[in-house]
């Protein structure tokens, strides 16, 4: 509309230039250098108009882009606190931007690397909460069973030898449940493979740690919390490593018991299955350490209720160096 009223301008300054008149030819190059200079100002407030939402669009996409690639620098350079402030300053920023789910997955990552398990913990269940459909829900499962076991962790167990089986194993039976529980829904995940070899390491500890207690059973007496230990380990691990001790355990106190006669059906289903058993000698009779005699308890222990001088009955701490496929696979696996 305004283009053609100014084409019909020009064509009567045309027509009145063939007049020849000096006065009207002024006239004429003043009004068309006026409609020149509004052209030009309406193409330059069209182009704004025009493209100007576009650059809104691409200065924002290259903000939420530029900071997830500095997380990610971050991350690469095991900077975790950095990442975390930056991952989560992103997530405020751009809610519903196309970087925000995978910054919820990176966020988990770099709570766990920075020693922040609770918080991996808690982010991950969150982002199950809020995404149980997203295509790497997996890896929410799979983090959830690593970052457990890793808060038992302290300073000194990376520079001390210990025994994990001998420390508290209640956040391995949290691990190990949350590995199975991403076995059982994932089964084909590409974290399912190690997911198994963690979940085998943690049976064998935690049957471990049944045979420590039985042992501290046996010390104190209590001949029938002991038998409850290995009846554990036999009937419900029967992969891990320590089966063999669970069989002498119940053999142990079933004889302490005065149960003869399921002691030795006991040590016969040793003697088949773990000939080389400590507990046995060569032809499967019982090793004189390990015989079968009434423990007397001494006058101050009685008095004591167990406290003191207690009797040394045997422990069992058999750790077989050739074990089947599955267990050899996992027993060595450094959490």
């Amino acid at each position: 509309m305004v283009f053609s009223k100014q084409y019909r301008r020009l064509q009567c300054a045309t027509e009145m230039l063939s007049d020849g008149s000096p006065t009207l030819i002024k006239a004429l190059l003043q009004t068309q250098m006026r409609m020149l200079a509004l052209i030009m100002i309406s193409v330059v407030v069209s182009g704004c108009t025009l493209f100007g939402d576009d650059e809104i669009a691409t200065d924002t996409l290259s903000g939420e882009q530029q900071m997830y690639r500095e997380a990610q620098r971050y991350i690469a350079s095991s900077n975790y606190d950095l990442a975390i402030a930056t991952l989560q300053s992103l997530e405020s920023r751009y809610p519903f931007g196309k970087f925000a789910e995978q910054a919820q997955l990176e966020l988990i990552f770099a709570y766990h690397g920075a020693f922040q398990n609770e918080a991996a913990i808690e982010a991950a269940d969150r982002f199950i909460r809020l995404h149980p459909t997203h295509p790497d829900v997996d890896y929410a499962f799979y983090m959830k069973g690593v970052a457990p076991y890793d808060l038992t962790e302290d300073f000194l167990s990376g520079l001390i030898p210990s025994d994990d089986s001998k420390r508290d194993v209640s956040r391995a039976r949290e691990s190990f449940a949350e590995f199975s529980q991403l076995i059982a829904r994932y089964p084909n995940s590409r974290y399912a493979p190690d997911a198994r070899a963690r979940m085998i390491y943690l049976r064998n500890m935690l049957a471990r740690h049944e045979i420590h207690v039985a042992n501290y059973y046996f010390r104190r007496g209590a001949y029938m919390a002991a038998l409850k230990r290995g009846q554990n380990v036999v009937e419900n691990m029967q992969q891990s490593t320590a089966v063999a001790d669970g069989l002498a355990v119940m053999a142990q106190a079933y004889a302490l018991m005065n149960l003869d006669d399921l002691a030795q059906d006991t040590l016969s289903v040793l003697c088949v299955n773990y000939p080389e058993h400590p507990m046995l000698e060569e032809n499967c009779s019982i090793a004189t350490e390990f015989r079968f005699d009434k423990l007397e308890h001494s006058w101050i222990n009685r008095a004591s209720f167990g406290l003191f001088d207690p009797p040394k009955p045997p422990q069992f701490d058999y750790r077989p160096t050739v074990v089947d496929s599955e267990s050899d696979d996992g027993s060595w696996w450094p959490f």
